[in-house]
């Protein structure tokens, strides 16, 4: 096996109350005043996140001015504000509060903080020169893990096409994940974001550059979110359910931050920039018909996939193991109410052609292990229709 490389944050904090430690981690990283980057909900929502998050900080004596116009699926726009308002203030760090929308953002606002020219250009991987303002992150959903990994996904206004700049600098010094930030979550935002930890757990299971250390974090995030993430939906206010589907998020994280994805994610890129659909619900449609595809790359690991998430496998051949864990994906996803078709939640055919041409451009379809051409990618498009 050729040699591989396994990237996280320097310091993580897990389990109920850990938001605390936010102050003294801000004065060990010497900021002095910070950004906080989160979204119109969560800055208005009073005893949330970053009410709390602004007490910790002024009790270590740590000065902060917010930035909430944070939108889904980030923009550059939003990058290009955040920036503005990072510089005209003085500050010094970031930190991000909130679920991937946040995180993204504020990556992308640290490096448009210290890195001359558009945004845009920087897509693609290790394009990054400078070091980044610090930033902490603190997570508020089981979903993204974009608190652990080196991924800014910001979509571009002009092309309405999501780029990836992924590199070793975008990593937060401190991620966060304190699941009493995560009690009452509505039950859509619980499923998508679960649905896209699953897909994480998933794709990195299977990428072409999975290892034996992210295989571990991914069959265990898949247990994980299979015991538990209809739990957290159908009620919110359980903690062992949030806390469970935290260390899922973290650990699927952990695997594709370091053995990368696929043409889920390629593709759900496109519907998130084109339709500015929410994430979790994109790959949530796709997993199960991607995953279909790409099927015959590894009959054993598809399989196991079956087993991890709780089904009968015995005395059954690969290929029909394998088709179990298909089948599993798509009552999860019915369970939880994601919708079942792309065609119902608007997509026009008429758009899968370039969606498919811009799948392929993708930074995860490289690690996708199965390869296609644009035809694969439409039928595949087409199938979720």
């Amino acid at each position: 096996m050729r040699y591989y490389d396994y990237l996280m944050p320097s310091v993580n904090f897990f389990g109920p109350g850990c938001l605390e430690v936010i102050g003294e981690r801000a004065k060990i990283l010497n900021g002095t005043k910070a950004l906080i980057v989160t979204d119109k909900f969560l800055s208005s929502l009073k005893g949330g996140a970053v009410e709390k998050t602004l007490e910790y900080l002024k009790s270590a004596g740590v000065e902060a001015v917010v930035f909430d116009n944070v939108e889904p699926n980030p923009k550059d726009t939003n990058v290009y504000e955040g920036a503005k308002v990072y510089k005209e203030n003085n500050c010094d760090m970031i930190i991000t509060v909130g679920g991937g929308s946040p995180h993204d953002c504020g990556k992308g606002i640290g490096i448009a903080a210290t890195h001359d020219g558009d945004i845009c250009d920087y897509a693609g991987i290790e394009t990054l020169t400078n070091a980044l303002p610090p930033i902490i992150a603190v997570n508020t959903t089981a979903g993204t893990a974009s608190e652990v990994t080196r991924h800014a996904v910001i979509t571009n206004t002009k092309t309405k096409v999501k780029f990836v700049i992924v590199s070793w600098r975008n990593l937060p010094q401190v991620s966060i994940n304190d699941p009493l930030l995560m009690i009452g979550k509505p039950a859509g935002l619980t499923a998508a974001t679960g649905m896209d930890a699953l897909t994480h757990a998933v794709e990195a299971y299977i990428s072409k550059d999975a290892n034996p250390i992210t295989d571990a974090a991914a069959i265990q995030a898949i247990k994980l979110i299979a015991q538990n993430l209809r739990l957290a939906v159908a009620n919110g206010e359980n903690l062992k359910a949030r806390e469970n589907m935290a260390y899922a998020s973290v650990l699927a994280g952990m695997a594709f931050n370091n053995g990368n994805l696929g043409y889920v994610h390629a593709m759900a890129h496109q519907l998130g920039g084109l339709y500015d659909m929410p994430h979790g619900i994109a790959n949530a449609m796709l997993l199960p018909h991607v995953c279909k595809y790409n099927m015959i790359s590894n009959l054993d690991k598809f399989a196991d996939i079956a087993e991890f998430m709780g089904e009968n496998v015995d005395g059954l051949s690969k290929s029909e193991a394998a088709e179990k864990a298909i089948s599993a994906m798509f009552r999860l996803s019915s369970d939880l109410g994601i919708p079942t078709s792309l065609e119902e939640a608007g997509i026009k055919e008429s758009d899968i052609e370039l969606m498919a041409e811009n799948a392929l451009k993708d930074g995860n379809a490289f690690s996708n292990p199965r390869k296609g051409n644009e035809k694969d990618v439409e039928n595949i498009f087409k199938a979720a229709m």
